[in-house]
């Protein structure tokens, strides 16, 4: 087909309301509980029966799509606004899915880099998780063909307990990734920690285990341990890594443009990174196609599919042995389900409220600490206010029952943290 007069004709805007899966739901809910808010973009061509797709995580994504930025392209050939990250997750990713049907080509081809894996690595991922739950995901993933997880390392939450219950219900190729966010603090707290953790066989790599902004203490880390450490790209600024030897590689998102921008440097310098891009079916396929082209893209991949019970896809993305294969149709090669898109349609506003829940947390040697939310939990940890990672250390949480009680305990959190003597009990 020739693109000379190619022209968009209409952008669509759907957004829906994917529901995580029954445990995520649980767990989701006191930090990332609108991630199920997917805004899919529909752009038609004025040629007859020519769509694109794409996706964007209203509350998440590295982009929404502006009023601005639809009427940019309206009228205008989808060829002249490849690699424009302007234009904001959904719509650049629809655009590209549009461009590749209408020349017969995977996404991939229109990349202009040469093809090096048809499989690309991928990881299930979870937010911070209770032993007993971390195992039973891992469980499943396992079924899914699975054999790498990221999860978000917590301070609150006794790492070496989660470690253990996940390495009983999976098999020794089971790989986990740890992500603390920088909770470790320093590298005095760090170098302990990760010295026990390099013991287990199933850890492979560290991310961001103290403030990505310390330059030495990350240099002397890695001397610490037997692991890779992995930073998100861009702090300390990408020359200040490689003559300094900050970190051994990285963690790579944004819009099109700015990933492959990312790997050209890191695959300069023979640095390995992971593609973190969130969201449904269409998000993990063009996280496929990128990874079917960047040498270095050979961390698996995030996209925190396994977080939702719907992937908004006819037919799911093959999954074998920790890989999943790049999709060789038209576009993205994948086939969205629009009855699911009328199943799941969010009205506006489109936002759900914070649900309301008390989180307290439990350490064994008989004290506690209450949080109003997860943000005030952060950065009483953030602030050094509070033991790092020790054995024994749990989260409870508890949901607005209506009493006078939680309502109470609710009211003096906004003053800050409660310290109590007592361990564990009910709001």
């Amino acid at each position: 087909m020739r693109l000379s007069g190619l022209k968009v004709k209409t952008v669509e805007r759907i957004v829906v309301h994917v529901p995580f899966t029954p445990r995520c739901q649980v767990w989701n809910q006191r930090e990332v509980w609108q991630w199920g808010i997917s805004e899919i973009i529909r752009v038609t061509t004025n040629v007859r029966g020519l769509v694109g797709f794409g996706e964007t995580l209203l509350h998440y994504t590295w982009g929404r799509v502006s009023e601005e930025a639809v009427q940019r392209v309206i009228g205008g050939n989808p060829v002249e606004f490849l690699g424009d990250d302007r234009l904001g997750a959904g719509l650049q990713m629809a655009l590209y899915d549009v461009v590749g049907k209408a020349l017969e080509v995977p996404v991939y081809r229109l990349l202009n880099l040469p093809k090096v894996r048809d499989w690309c690595p991928i990881s299930w991922w979870n937010i911070d998780m209770s032993p007993e739950a971390f195992a039973e995901e891992a469980k499943e993933a396992v079924a899914y063909g699975y054999t790498s997880y990221k999860i978000k390392a917590r301070p609150w939450w006794d790492i070496y307990a989660q470690v253990e219950a996940i390495s009983r219900v999976t098999p020794p190729n089971f790989k986990l990734d740890l992500d603390w966010n920088q909770m470790l603090l320093t590298v005095g707290n760090a170098g302990p920690v990760l010295s026990q953790l390099d013991r287990y066989g199933r850890v492979a790599i560290y991310e961001s285990p103290i403030f990505q902004r310390d330059v030495e203490g990350n240099r002397h880390l890695r001397s610490l341990t037997t692991r890779p450490i992995a930073l998100h790209f861009g702090e300390p600024p990408f020359p200040t890594v490689a003559r300094r030897g900050v970190c051994d590689g990285f963690v790579v998102s944004g819009g099109i443009a700015s990933i492959l921008r990312q790997a050209a440097l890191a695959d300069a310098f023979e640095m390995p990174f992971w593609l973190q891009m969130v969201g449904t079916g269409l998000t993990t396929a063009l996280s496929l196609h990128l990874g079917a082209v960047l040498k270095r893209a050979v961390w698996p991949a995030v996209n925190c599919l396994n977080n939702y019970a719907d992937d908004l896809l006819k037919r799911a993305i093959e999954i074998v042995g920790g890989y999943a294969r790049v999709p060789e149709g038209s576009g993205l090669g994948v086939e969205l389900d629009e009855e699911a898109l009328m199943r799941y349609r969010m009205r506006p506003p489109y936002a759900i409220s914070r649900p309301r829940l008390l989180l307290q947390v439990v350490w064994p040697q008989g004290f506690a600490v209450w949080y109003r939310d997860m943000q005030q939990c952060w950065d009483d940890f953030l602030a050094g206010n509070q033991p790092v990672q020790e054995r024994g250390v749990r989260m409870e949480t508890f949901a607005d029952d209506g009493s006078k009680e939680w309502a109470d305990l609710f009211q003096h959190l906004q003053q800050g943290p409660i310290r109590t003597k007592e361990e564990a009990h009910s709001a």
